[in-house]
């Protein structure tokens, strides 16, 4: 699915990615940005399985759907991250240079 279309069809979703964003940066001031980035890729892999095995009836059907899954959520995750990416790269100076927070609510 499109990340447009997601985001049109929940009006809560920038607020939910940003309440992870906001435990993140928390996280950077204890931990390194690289080890807080682990963290929570690893967490999001996890919840994802989860919530992809809850639409099956047994670990069988489950295993059987596997690359399926992998599938899509790598392509949904490349696609978002090439996203962030181009608008990183179009806004460096006010986001990395002028330490400006970047606008969540904006995917290009």
């Amino acid at each position: 699915m499109d990340p447009n279309e997601v985001t049109q069809q929940d009006p809560h979703f920038y607020d939910r990615a940003d309440a992870h964003i906001h435990l993140s940066n928390e996280q950077t001031q204890e931990q390194t940005p690289g080890k807080v980035s682990a963290s929570m890729m690893y967490a999001t892999a996890r919840f994802n399985a989860w919530w992809a095995a809850c639409g099956y009836s047994n670990g069988e059907e489950f295993a059987e759907s596997r690359q399926e899954h992998i599938e899509y959520y790598v392509e949904q995750y490349r696609s978002m991250l090439e996203e962030n990416l181009d608008d990183y790269s179009s806004n460096f100076n006010s986001y990395i240079l002028q330490g400006a927070e970047p606008k969540s609510d904006v995917i290009n």
